[in-house]
């Protein structure tokens, strides 16, 4: 009885932590691809999850930050979906990096060619972005989730410092802090590795040939070996019986 008590308790105890983390999984969110820096480009994810049971998710817009405009913006084409890049001027021109800015991606919407996002599914939809700003911590973005069915959901509400996370909350990538020799010690790695491999696996063909013809010699020298004592053994039995043979005749 104590066992099924305790059972039944445990099981009501993990149905309500994801009763109340559910929510937490469900929303449009953001990540990047490895880190997304300051100052420099990034691969980011939208993850759209269905929410409903009766329809598809057909139709998602992102918003771009306003307060940090982004020169380039590319999407990765998604299959069964088509994407349209929007851009605007901007009310007053910006620098960034060194470059005046007068328009910017402002919006990215997907819409789905066939079925798009069944109940029970999620989708990915990655970006290129950059530069990315170098006095910021974050970047929100603004989604809007459209359905089968015409339901709209706005994934728009900003999450207020020491607040409860808000119903709908707006997806929000997280900057890391600029390292300025990144691309060169990451690329110098690469190489150095390409070349530290290409030197080993030449080495290692290298021996491998050699041991194999090493190997081979040795078989052959092996091989003549014993036929000669096979030979010279009969040679000594044949000249044995021939003398035998000759004293008996004498």
């Amino acid at each position: 009885m104590k066992a099924s008590r305790i059972a039944a308790a445990g099981a009501v105890a993990g149905a309500t932590v994801l009763v109340l983390s559910a929510p937490a999984f469900a929303h449009v969110s953001v990540q990047p691809e490895g880190e997304a820096a300051q100052g420099g480009y990034a691969t980011v994810d939208f993850k759209v999850p269905n929410e409903r049971d009766n329809a598809s998710t057909t139709k998602l817009e992102v918003t771009m930050p306003t307060d940090h405009p982004l020169a380039s913006v590319m999407p990765q084409p998604v299959e069964g979906w088509k994407a349209v890049v929007t851009k605007s001027k901007l009310d007053e021109p910006l620098e960034s990096h060194g470059e005046q800015l007068t328009e910017a991606v402002t919006k990215v919407t997907w819409t789905a060619t066939g079925d798009g996002i069944e109940p029970g599914f999620f989708q990915k939809f990655p970006l290129s972005i950059g530069a990315l700003p170098e006095d910021a911590d974050e970047l929100v973005f603004k989604a809007i989730q459209t359905y089968s069915n015409k339901e709209v959901v706005r994934w728009i509400e900003v999450q207020q410092e020491g607040q409860e996370e808000p119903d709908n909350p707006a997806p929000v990538l997280e900057l890391t802090a600029a390292d300025s020799d990144a691309h060169g010690s990451s690329g110098a790695a690469s190489d150095d590795s390409t070349a530290a491999a290409g030197t080993t696996e030449a080495a290692s063909g290298s021996g491998s040939g050699s041991g194999s013809g090493s190997g081979s010699t040795d078989t052959t020298a092996r091989v003549l070996g014993v036929v000669g004592i096979v030979v010279g053994a009969a040679g000594v039995a044949y000249g044995v019986l021939a003398g035998r043979r000759r004293s008996t005749t004498a």
